[in-house]
């Protein structure tokens, strides 16, 4: 086409036309479709018929872009003896008509002849509105290196310097505006939110940049609904249907105003009402939801804009546009008919509408249109023409604006049209290396005053916000559960195991106790386990200590009573010396037990067990020792043995010491090498810690008992074998007798020591040795003070040698 010089034929596109030395392009929505919801589209050709409507702000966009390139001509210290010239097209708010402007204003000007020697062609273009609007834009402008600056585009993915090399913006990237949502709504502890966004490249991207930031901070989107200002009824009220049914109670709109305008009607029409609205900069500020109606169900949005700025020259510059001063400008016949209510006749038109007189002004006017303190995307614009500029005087004077240009390095006329200056945007204090512009915002909150909807900044947050989770935090005791085939803000609250706490709110899994702990009821604090051994006070340990000092006490007075009574002959005849020495291990043996009870400590540990096997290795050695005696006075009977006289009572003492010495020498070695030690048992209750003396070695433990044992059976040997001694006074059957009793006691404390748990290991082996010595004492010495002190009269040599004895 171009090789040829062949003309097939031109877009129908309304301008606004100016001429200059470097052309500047601007596409805006100045019109838009409102498309009826049941209507399909079919063609997207922008003319004025009924379903379009005009959009005051983007035309102030327009005005702004005039404004500042005319303030630029006046300038002289930017681009002097150079003017600027612009060509703005409308977009109508579609992709396809952004890309028929855009290559409109790359082919010849419609305002020039086609045979001039030099037209003037765009060097930069400011658009678009619109995400998709601009993708449309750089992709088909950026192969032939020409700058595009958004002023409303915030797609994160136009950042992308590899496929949008020639791409700019004055308005931040969603990058940056989706991470300021989620830190919103991390500092609100919302944590279930739904969405909502457009179906173009502003909206998906903008969701998907969102997500990826919030699920950082363990926020869930409940549900993402997708709207567009073309979708059908049914499409509206599916996601109207999706918004009432879920339980979330704050959603972000990710959407143009435009495209918002038909789901909010809808919202409003059922009256959906307690939702926190967030909203992107793409409707928090617009002026057609900011209505008492809309607010009903709207009121209280939150979102983040740009940074206003106030332009008070440009008032004077929008009150003065009128239609009469160029009848052929666009747009400005529609404007006006808007401002005045009226319809300007200009020649050559015959209108049957309301005409206006031509004595109409726009100079007192209170509409917002002409409020210039709080600009936000038209500073965009403002901005953006300015960016442009200084790029223009960089690359002309190769020096920045500001510094006193001596000629031009560039000859505008024969080299500015061939010649790519995007590069000097780089160098610009407008962009960073992405074509990004410093992110800064302001939060605003939709609120009612006199009747009106007020896009106020706060300078704070608010104190009273709604909340909204999937599932409430769960309470201190309580851990969470994931919900299978729910998000993870959904979960049960599961009680702690016992021995586990959660002392926080929302914890995600319990803590267990330290071993000596043990959690409480709640299940919020560890609290001590509660220590158990055998004290002295309770009701078991007061029995144990009463028999204990029983047992004792008799074999005082035992002991007592052969002291006195040791001249008369049962005494005599019972070794009145190994007597003493049982009776007193009998007393030892007694007190012994004294030492198994309170807390168990290092000294009272090696005292108990060391004290049991010496004390009882004495007194069956003493036992050992009567049993000899009467065996060998037995043996003495028989005429020619000499044994009696062999045995006498030095022997015995060695007897007594040596059996006692050795069992003192095994305890020497257990408590040298492992001695028993004060231990925690943790085994029986997970509620409670036994206190209890570790034997240390268990088989220094089993050799104590073990050669107790030993003893107890050669003295039950001997015994049995003297059992033929004269039937009165047989003392080798009271041995055999009390002998029996000792295995016995011992043999069955074995197993009971075993199965008790706890402190009751600790009372059988007491019971054990108090069985023991008992069944000592009885045995052997309660036959002999029976006749001391009951039957005195059998207290005689004649009896105790019995008949038998008698007759031989």
């Amino acid at each position: 086409l171009f090789q040829t010089g062949i003309l097939f034929g031109r877009f129908d596109m309304p301008s606004l036309f100016h001429h200059g030395d470097i052309m500047i392009g601007g596409i805006f929505p100045v019109s838009y479709k409102e498309i009826r919801m049941y209507v399909h589209v079919q063609q997207q050709l922008c003319n004025f018929i009924n379903l379009f409507r005009f959009d005051l702000r983007a035309f102030r966009w327009t005005q702004v872009m005039i404004f500042a390139i005319e303030e630029i001509n006046k300038d002289p210290a930017l681009l002097p003896n150079i003017s600027l010239g612009y060509r703005i097209l409308n977009s109508c708010s579609f992709p396809a008509n952004t890309l028929r402007a855009a290559l409109t204003l790359a082919s010849r000007p419609e305002e020039t002849e086609f045979n001039s020697s030099c037209p003037p062609t765009i060097s930069a273009v400011i658009a678009a509105s619109g995400s998709s609007q601009s993708l449309a834009v750089a992709g088909t402008l950026g192969p032939f290196q020409v700058p595009i600056v958004s002023y409303f585009s915030t797609c994160a993915c136009l950042s992308d310097r590899a496929k949008y090399p020639t791409f700019f913006r004055t308005i931040p990237s969603d990058y940056f505006q989706a991470k300021a949502l989620a830190a919103l709504v991390k500092h609100f502890g919302w944590q279930w939110i739904g969405a909502i966004q457009s179906d173009n490249d502003y909206g998906r991207n903008g969701i998907l940049s969102f997500t990826e930031e919030v699920k950082k901070l363990g926020v869930c989107i409940a549900f993402v609904g997708t709207i567009a200002r073309t979708y059908s009824m049914d499409k509206i009220l599916d996601v109207v249907e999706m918004i009432r049914r879920s339980t979330v109670k704050v959603i972000l709109a990710f959407v143009p105003e435009g495209d918002f305008y038909p789901l909010m009607k809808e919202v409003v029409k059922q009256n959906i009402t307690g939702i926190q609205w967030i909203a992107s900069e793409g409707w928090i500020t617009a002026t057609k939801p900011s209505t008492p109606e809309i607010y009903q169900a709207f009121g209280g949005a939150l979102g983040f804009v740009m940074q206003k700025m106030a332009m008070p020259k440009l008032k004077p510059f929008l009150t003065n546009i009128n239609p009469y001063t160029d009848p052929s400008a666009a747009f400005v016949k529609d404007f006006w008919e808007i401002m005045v209510g009226c319809r300007p006749v200009l020649p050559e038109e015959h209108r049957m509408d309301k005409i206006c007189t031509g004595n109409e002004t726009l100079l007192n006017s209170q509409h917002a249109f002409f409020d210039v303190t709080q600009l936000r995307a038209t500073y965009n614009v403002y901005k953006a023409v300015y960016a442009i500029a200084h790029a223009l005087h960089q690359l002309i004077f190769c020096k920045p604006a500001g510094q006193k240009p001596v000629r031009p390095c560039l000859n505008v006329t024969d080299h500015l049209q061939r010649v790519n200056f995007r590069n000097e945007f780089g160098d610009d204090v407008f962009f960073d290396e992405n074509g990004d512009p410093p992110a800064s915002y302001d939060i605003i909150n939709w609120q009612l005053r006199n009747g009106q909807v007020q896009h106020v900044t706060l300078g704070h947050f608010a104190s009273a916000v709604p909340t909204s989770v999937c599932s409430n935090v769960c309470p201190v005791g309580t851990r969470k559960a994931q919900i299978k085939g729910k998000p993870t803000c959904c979960f049960d609250c599961i009680p702690c195991a016992d021995g586990t706490i959660a002392n926080s709110t929302g914890a995600a899994d319990c803590t267990p106790c330290p071993q000596e702990y043990w959690s409480n009821e709640r299940k919020d604090e560890c609290i001590p386990k509660t220590t158990e051994f055998l004290r002295y006070h309770e009701p078991m340990g007061i029995a144990l200590t009463v028999v204990s000092l029983l047992g004792a006490s008799l074999s005082l007075v035992t002991m007592m009573v052969f002291i006195h009574y040791r001249e008369t002959p049962v005494i005599k005849a019972s070794n009145s010396e190994l007597s003493c020495f049982l009776l007193f291990s009998l007393f030892l043996c007694f007190l012994c037990p004294l030492t198994f009870m309170g807390r168990p400590t290092v000294w009272t540990c090696m005292l108990r067990h060391t004290a049991f096997g010496v004390t009882f290795a004495l007194c069956i050695s003493c036992v050992l020792g009567k049993t000899i005696v009467v065996v060998t006075a037995f043996k003495a009977t028989i005429p020619g043995n000499k044994v009696a006289g062999k045995f006498g009572p030095a022997q015995q003492r060695i007897i007594v010491c040596s059996c006692t010495m050795i069992q003192i020498l095994i305890c020497v070695l257990w408590l040298k090498f492992k001695p028993p030690f004060p231990d925690m048992v943790f085994r029986y209750s997970n509620k409670k810690i036994v206190l209890e003396c570790n034997t240390g070695s268990e088989a220094a433990f089993y050799a104590v008992l073990g050669y107790i044992g030993i003893l107890a059976i050669v003295c039950l040997v001997l015994a049995f074998l003297a059992r033929k001694l004269p039937d009165n006074f047989n003392e080798a059957k009271f041995i055999t007798f009390s002998m029996l009793i000792f295995c016995a006691v011992w043999i069955t404390f074995i197993p009971a020591y075993i199965s008790s748990p706890g402190k009751f290991t600790v009372a059988v082996e007491i019971f054990a040795i108090l069985s023991s010595a008992f069944g000592l004492l009885s045995s052997i010495f309660a036959p002999k003070c029976y006749i001391i002190l009951v039957k005195p009269e059998k207290n005689t040599k004649k009896h105790v040698m019995g008949k038998k004895m008698n007759k031989k």
